[in-house]
């Protein structure tokens, strides 16, 4: 049972809107005690909800690895939406062996974006954090972002799907929908979700100036998307990090939090309040990818003349098997070349299929839009004339789609030992 004096020490809950400040808050008479009034470097918001079994292990971890690094110059917060397992009061009783640690006991207010938010609000950090309080963020990578910052980057990122990063154990379903979500998210919002190639990330680091001053408005889970979407970030860093499988407790993870997803992008997307999301454009490789795909639509053109015009085929069906036979010409030159970087970090035959499946789909979704510009173009602009430059104007149209999602999906480094 936590004592009155305990409960004393709770940090207050902010209340209005979400809004960083650009300057870290006063401190409470007893805040500025135990901090004498000083900025921070760091301050670590982790979120919890239920995560009372976990949460010894990874302050004492944390712990040792900031005082190494930072000493007497960083913050732990742990912000808990009142957890029927009372992990607030477990935090309290941590922060009496790490003054480190401060706790805020959220009641009236629920979800990880907000909480985050809600630490942000009250931390004294110059840089600001987030991390799970389930340990399948490895904590150790917590160096690593702060290399990234100290660099100069406004946002360091942990992500699966750079070099060093990947999943533990997760079943094809989970893979499938995580790779949906973040598809979904390249057509709503290509100029957020695209600045990193793991959007769906809950483990990073930003600078203060970086998101302060904007009201915040998130939704479900995703308070990266917000970060990105809202703020001011110049420059991002990613590292990266293998995703841990879940020792203790259950998976918040729901069909709500995908919707939450949808809900998030879709706000992002209408409320017309991005800004700098310009990001330099890989020219050399879509120049690349721009000379492969010169080659396959002379694939495409000698196969669609051999069976529609020679064989007299419908040009529906010569079109599906002529595309075909250029996304495998495609897929062959881009491993190769375009995208060699990466694929000589996945060798082996089980990769290289990986990629021509995820490379087939993505090719093939566009051949539905190309397919369907082309019979457009053909039936109803052309009046069934000149089919050859219908097809081509259908080629140009989907080379954009096709360069820029397998970019983010087909060649990354998503699988380690």
């Amino acid at each position: 049972m936590v004592s009155k004096s305990h409960l004393q020490q709770l940090v207050p809950c902010p209340m209005g809107p979400l809004q960083i400040l650009p300057i870290a808050p006063l401190h409470s008479e007893a805040d500025s005690q135990a901090y004498q009034g000083a900025t921070l470097a760091i301050s670590l918001i982790i979120p919890t909800y239920n995560e009372g079994q976990t949460l010894d292990a990874l302050i004492k971890v944390l712990v040792e690895i900031l005082d190494r690094a930072l000493p007497d110059n960083y913050e732990l917060i742990l912000v808990d939406d009142d957890s029927p397992d009372f992990t607030w009061e477990r935090g309290l009783a941590l922060s009496q062996d790490y003054p480190q640690l401060r706790v805020m006991r959220r009641q009236g207010e629920r979800g990880l974006s907000s909480a985050v938010i809600r630490g942000w609000q009250v931390a004294q950090g110059q840089v600001l954090g987030v991390i799970d309080a389930d340990l399948q963020h490895p904590p150790e990578v917590l160096l690593s972002l702060l290399m990234a910052i100290g660099d100069g980057a406004d946002l360091a990122v942990a992500s699966r799907h750079v070099e060093g990063g990947g999943v533990s154990e997760w079943s094809l379903t989970r893979r499938f929908l995580s790779r949906g979500a973040q598809t979904l998210g390249l057509l709503l919002l290509p100029g957020v979700v695209g600045r990193v190639s793991d959007p769906m990330s809950g483990y990073f680091l930003v600078q203060r100036q970086a998101i302060a001053g904007p009201v915040l408005n998130p939704k479900g889970y995703k308070i990266l998307l917000e970060v990105l979407g809202r703020g001011n970030i110049q420059t991002i860093a990613e590292v990266g990090y293998v995703f841990q499988e879940r020792q203790e407790g259950t998976s918040k993870v729901t069909w709500r939090q995908y919707l939450d997803y949808i809900h998030h992008l879709l706000r992002l997307r209408a409320g017309g309040r991005l800004s700098h999301l310009h990001r330099r454009f890989p020219l050399k490789r879509f120049v690349r990818f721009g000379v492969v795909g010169l080659s396959g639509v002379v694939v495409d053109m000698a196969i669609l003349y051999l069976l529609h015009t020679s064989l007299g085929l419908p040009l529906t069906r010569s079109k599906l098997v002529a595309a075909e036979v250029a996304i495998v010409n495609n897929f062959i030159w881009n491993d190769a070349w375009t995208f060699a970087d990466v694929s000589v970090r996945q060798r082996g035959w089980s990769a290289r299929l990986k990629r021509f499946l995820k490379f087939n789909v993505i090719c093939l979704a566009g051949l539905v839009l190309n397919v369907m510009v082309l019979n457009l173009i053909y039936n109803v602009i052309f009046g069934q004339r000149w089919p050859y430059l219908a097809n081509l104007i259908a080629i140009a149209l989907v080379t954009v789609w096709n360069f820029w999602l397998n970019l983010k999906l087909s060649w990354r480094v998503t699988q380690v030992k």
